[in-house]
Parts: C-alpha cells; structure tokens; sequence
C-alpha cells in the first residue's frame, strides 16, 4: 500500500520537532519560525522562504514567479544573492524524452519550509522532495512513484557541466566574472549519460554555454534517488572538499537534525516569554531572517573576492559579503553587536579587506558575491564602524577602516547608485555645505549622475551630514583632532537645506533659493527622487539621527517638535491610493504619510523620547507593530532587505533601539513579551521584564535598571553590555511623567557652532 504524500510530511515534520512519545514537548526557538510571512509584498519586493543555515553561502527558496504562482521552476541548487535566481537548477522527470527541458516547470503540493529544510510534491510528476543544508552543501532525495525510467536534468544557465564517471561538476558565470562551482554526486550510477543540445539528447559527457544541460538517466524501477553536492565560489575540487567536510554519506535526517540544532542555538540567543503564539511567530520568524546576510565565503581558509578577482587567504578570519548597508547600519549591525560580538567584528574585518581589494580604497556600500554595486545614496557603512568600536569591538584595524571611510565620502561622488570619482556635484557640496537641487526646467549635466535615481539632493545632504558626524567620531577615536573639527562641523550641513518657514527640509538650488512651487508629498517625481529618495519630505524631515536636540530647536522646540511628528501620522496620502502608490511604491506600510515599509522610517517612532512624551513611542510602536508585522502572508509592509527591517521588529519586540548607531545609546520603547533573556556571549545576559504586561498595558508606569530606579526613557550600552535587568510596571494608561524631563530625554551630539 502506497502512503500518501501528506501522511509521509506529516511524519518528517514530527521527527523534525522532536516527537518522541505520547505528547508533543514545547516549542523550540526554530518551530516559531515561519518563512512564509511576507511572501506577498504589498508593492514591491517581497520576503522570500528561505532555506539556509544562519549567515551562510548556500541557500535556496523555491523558484516560482511570486508565492501565488501555480508553477515552480525546477529544483534550485544554490541562489547567489539574497533576491537572485539560482544557480544550476534540477528537474526530475518520469515520461516521454521528447517532453525533456533544461528546467522543467512543475505543478506542486504540500509543500513545506522550515530554515533548514524543504519539501514538496511534484503532484502531476508524482515525485517526493525532500531537501537538506549545511553551510556550502545539501542533499536531496527524490521518491518517485511512476513506473519507467527516471530522469535528472542538472542546467548551467550559463556555463559548463560534464560527468566524470561518479559525479556531475561545472561551473555557472553569474555577474563581473564571477562564478560559482559545483560538484553534484548521487547514491547511485546512472544508467546513461547524455546532453541535450536544444530539444535532442547527445551522447556526451560535457555540456557548455547558455543553459548548458546534462541528462542523468536511471533504470525502470527506480523509487529513490539521493544527491549530495557542494558547492564553491574557488573551484570545483572546493566544491568536492566542502561536500566532504560537511556530507560524507546519503542521510537526510540527520543533515536536517544538525540544521535544526544550529538554528535553535542562533534563534535561542533570545528568549522570550509571555506573548501570543502569532507574537513569538513574528518575533523569531523576524530573528531569522537577521541570519540571511551577510555570508560568510570562507571555504577552507580561503575566499574569492568579486571585489579584485583573485582568491585569498582569510588568515584565519572568515571572510563575509552580501550586505546592504544602507539599511542594515540601522539595527541589523546593532543587533548582531548585542547577539554575537565576533561575528560583527569579522564582518568588519571583511568590509576593511575588501575595501583594500578594489580599485580605489573606498569603504563599500552594497557588498555582494561579485563585488560592491554601489547602490542607494550616501555612505551609511561608517556608522556601523563607530557604532561597533564605541561598544567595545576591536576585532578590526581602524584606522584603514576610517581610511577606506574617508575615502568613500571624499574621494568617491556623492551622486546616488556611481561607484565614480568625486566631481562637479561633490565641489559644490563640499564649497557650499548642501547637493544642490535642478532648476525647474534645468537639465542633468553631470555625468556622475545616474539617469533614473537623480541626485536626490536632500536625502544625499542629510546622509552625507550623518556619515561625516560618524567620520568626526572616528577621528576623535584615532586623535585626529583637525579631522573631528572638520567633519564635525560638516555633519550640520542638513541645516542649510532647512526651510524655517516650513519647518521641512527643502531642496535649494545653486544659487541658494529654495524650489518653489513645491508640494512636500509630491514634488520630486518618480520615488521622489528628484529631491529626496524612494521616501517623500515626510520622511527625510527626521533624517537628523546624530542631532535629534537640534532637530527639535530647529522646529521651535518640544511641543512644536511633537506637533509635527503627530501630523505626519495624521495627514492624509493626498491622492488616491492609486496615484499615491504608482509615484512612491516604496512608500508603504502608511499612517498617514508615516512609511512603515522603507527603513529611512525605523527610528521615527522613537522620536518622542527626545521631546518628553516618551508615552506617544510606547503607544505607537505596539499600534505598528500590530498593523504592519503580523503571522501572515502580507505580514511585512514593505522590502525587508534580508534583516534591514526585521531587526526593528526584534529590538522593538524586546522594547528598546538605537535611534542613532555610533552613540552607545538605546531608547526605550514597549516591549512585547511578559519577558526577554539576551544571552550577550561573554557569560552575561541582559533581561528586560515587563510586568503587568498585556496588549493593553502598554504604558510603562515606573522602571528600574540594574536594581536603581531609572526615569529615563533610555539608557547607554554600558549599562547593558556586563549584564543586568531593566524591569518595567507596566499599565493601561499614559504615565505621561516618566521620561518627560529635559534632564532625562536620550543624549544627541555636542553643539558644532
């Protein structure tokens, strides 16, 4: 008798959480992770199910046009960057040779991800999948319930394969010749061995060029088939050493139980207590996705770097990439400093290498597999050197990382998404204190410029301000006291784009005027880009991380400071959502024309503490993450960035964040669990307990830290770091008291003038 495919998944998923008897034993860390929340985006991009072991090289998710997609391309083997296809592809067939493809587009059912693991029912194929990771390596294994022969494509989409007697190995050439290798064996020898040259199969053992494609045949018969294979970003024989170190035989379950065991001891780094079942989903599902990048590339003590072409010794370091740093500097880095100190010093460690492996010794800004895209605006990668060393991290030189900073701001342009020299736009900046903005009716001339993103002016004046102020404090690290005055006294240029009759920041052009008529949702076309980037004046009016006192004297203080934060979320989007969406898609996740979905967002909220309503952050960081980051398919507002975002929902879930990396400095919002347990890594724990706490006891009534009471609505990395428990009375309504003196809101920097 035939055991159906769900009866089978239903037993795998029992063995996989640990069922040993009569009752089911609680939860682990990793069975509240569900990789599908998200997995339908709002607008733009959306989360991806993801199978992997915490940071590193080789994952997959299923290949399919979005998650409602009726098809999946193949069988992935490996996907090179966090939103890329894969590389080399399987399909197993059962029928007629002449219906043999490269990828075989299949109907599926029963499918289910854990982090660790895959499985599937290729329903009209009548094919089982189950799949396996380890950090370079994975295995499969295919049940086929058809009678006749079976067949595996394995497709290069563009490179080389060939059969060497026991194993398939080959190369796919991804992007700035880069390439990523592969050796692929199977538990049994196949029959015959072919290639298909467009739709007729060769008897040959070597296939090259666009979707190269080897045909592995098995006999009548057949029922199951395991493959294991590594790969490699050096070579092929790589790809064998890794499949060994980490694979020596066929067994699925044990592959997924070293999986499981790995994940539950990164996700078990933070416990969690009280809370619903739905909570405990978003609050580790978010965890893990803070594991996706960056990847470590290190393979036996070497590396390729796409950044110069050439493999490396890590001399003992292991070598990282694939980060996007523009977004992660805000809580991803922060997170990772709090949760696994080492492994943030080696990715620092990483960025100073790769910085002295380009062309010019520039710090990176979007790092990937084959190299840094310099993608996005400004330089946000020195926040998270400053913000590392002032927590005590030494695990990297910096003085070349304050170098290849330096470099990146002074040397490199301004001018979003260009990897070019400084020019024209950056003399005038660095004359004039601001990116000036086109004239009505002005046009681009400056070849730095990229013809789609514009020179968002604001937002590249803001970023750049922030950057030097992290560049000042690098300095004063180092004692390069004429550098800290100059990039210090640099890191107050937003003032110069600040329009005091509006009280928003607004685009000037060269002659100093500011651009009028001017519409602060709309002007700036497409994403705004003309004047800002991807968010709306909305957004970057708060874009003053490093000087929150400033912003608020800018305004006319406290009271005028929170007027305006509670307009943003209370002013209407202007248009229809049709019109609205179509000019700023990356402006989702809206109250009012506050942007939950873009990460120029994530400290807003916070910004109450700095202006004595610390009440109004408790209030609006529970609604948010309420609204916005739930246990479902839509549960993610907008482009995650593989942890860019979801490490807001960890450290708002836990009840603090760093509104400003590069200051020791959290701010405390309303913490979701009854409590939290930070296993720090050095034998301490920091605990944050919220008693009395519930969905309606939001507000934080009185606080202790580390047993002395404590009326601030933060409190310094210090304070943290050697262990200790911040416990909070919890009630159902505003103790608008606590917090609200000028003597107790969170530090901002020193006056510049």
């Amino acid at each position: 008798m035939k055991i159906i495919p769900s009866i089978r998944m239903f037993g795998l998923a029992l063995m996989l959480s640990g069922f040993t008897g009569g009752v089911f034993p609680q939860k682990q860390p990793v069975d509240f992770v569900n990789p599908y929340i998200g997995n339908i985006s709002h607008l733009l991009v959306p989360t991806y199910p993801t199978i992997h072991l915490p940071n590193s090289f080789l994952r997959i998710y299923p290949e399919r046009e979005d998650f409602t997609g009726d098809l999946l391309k193949g069988l992935p083997l490996v996907v090179t960057s966090h939103r890329g296809s894969s590389a080399f592809n399987l399909s197993p067939f059962q029928g007629d040779e002449k219906n043999i493809k490269p990828v075989i587009s299949y109907s599926y059912d029963q499918e289910k991800i854990t982090p660790y693991s895959y499985s599937v029912y290729l329903d009209e194929q009548q094919t089982e999948v189950q799949f396996a990771v380890a950090h370079q390596s994975a295995l499969y294994e295919l049940n086929f319930m058809q009678e006749g022969p079976a067949y595996l494509m394995l497709n290069s989409r563009n490179g080389s394969l060939k059969w060497d007697g026991e194993a398939v190995s080959g190369f796919q050439l991804i992007e700035n010749n880069t390439r990523v290798y592969l050796y692929l064996k199977p538990d049994q020898t196949p029959e015959g061995i072919s290639v298909l040259q467009e739709t007729r199969l060769a008897n040959e053992t070597e296939a090259t060029g666009k979707n190269a494609c080897m045909v592995l045949k098995y006999t009548t018969g057949i029922k199951t088939l395991r493959l294991r294979y590594g790969i490699s970003f050096i070579n092929e024989a790589q790809a064998r050493k890794n499949l060994n170190r980490e694979i020596q035989d066929y067994d699925l379950k044990s592959v997924q139980q070293k999986g499981r065991k790995i994940w539950n001891e990164s996700l078990g780094k933070i416990a969690v207590t009280g809370g619903s079942e739905n909570e405990k989903t978003a609050f580790y599902t978010s965890l893990y996705r803070t594991f996706e990048r960056p990847v470590c590339i290190s393979e036996d003590g070497r590396y390729y770097s796409g950044f110069d072409g050439a493999i490396h010794s890590d001399n003992g370091t292991p070598f990282f990439t694939d980060d996007w740093i523009w977004d992660s500097y805000r809580a991803h880095h922060p997170l990772r400093v709090l949760i696994d100190k080492k492994k943030e010093e080696n990715i620092l460690h990483s960025f100073v290498e790769m910085s002295g492996q380009m062309e010019h010794n520039w710090w990176p800004t979007f790092p990937e597999i084959t190299g840094d895209s310099r993608r996005m605006n400004s330089n946000h990668g020195v926040a998270s050197v400053i913000d590392a060393y002032r927590k005590g991290l030494r695990g990297f030189d910096l003085e070349k990382a304050y170098l290849a900073c330096k470099g990146a701001i002074m040397e490199k342009t301004l001018a979003p998404w260009s990897g070019k020299p400084a020019g024209k736009l950056d003399r005038f900046y660095r004359d004039h204190g601001y990116i000036p903005a086109l004239k009505v009716g002005e046009k681009e001339t400056i070849p730095e410029v990229h013809s789609f993103e514009k020179r968002q002016p604001v937002a590249v004046t803001l970023g750049t301000s922030y950057d030097e102020w992290c560049l000042s404090q690098i300095a004063k690290e180092l004692g390069k006291t004429d550098d800290y005055n100059y990039f210090l006294k640099c890191s107050s240029n937003y003032r110069n784009v600040y329009n005091a009759k509006t009280g928003f920041f607004h685009p000037k052009d060269s002659d100093g005027h500011f651009i009028e008529p001017f519409d602060y949702v709309f002007s700036g076309g497409m994403g705004a880009r003309e004047y800002y980037g991807e968010n709306n004046a909305w957004i970057y009016r708060w874009d003053v991380q490093h000087n929150v006192a400033d912003l608020i004297n800018l305004m006319g203080g406290r009271e005028s400071f929170v007027k305006n934060l509670d307009a943003m979320f209370a002013r209407p989007l202007g248009k229809s959502k049709y019109e609205f969406f179509a000019q700023l898609p990356d402006h989702t996740g809206n109250v009012g024309q506050f942007s939950m979905a873009n990460e120029p967002s994530l400290h807003i909220p916070y910004l109450y503490n700095y202006a004595g309503q610390p009440w109004k952050t408790q209030k609006r960081i529970r609604t948010l993450l309420n609204q916005w980051f739930r246990n479902d398919l839509m549960g993610v507002p907008g482009d995650e960035d593989g942890g860019g975002m979801t490490s807001f929902v960890v450290f708002s879930y836990m009840g603090f964040y760093p509104v400003t990396p590069g200051m020791p400095v959290y701010t405390i919002g309303s913490p979701m669990f009854d409590q939290v347990r930070i296993d720090l890594g050095n034998g301490k724990f920091f605990e944050v307990e919220a008693i009395n706490n519930s969905a309606e006891n939001k507000y934080i009534q009185s606080a202790t830290l580390n047993g002395v009471n404590w009326n601030k609505p933060w409190f310094s990395h210090s304070d943290l770091i050697s262990g200790g428990k911040l416990i909070l009375q919890m009630g159902p309504e505003a103790n608008r008291e606590w917090g609200s003196s000028e003597n107790e809101v969170p530090p901002s920097e020193e006056k510049t003038d």
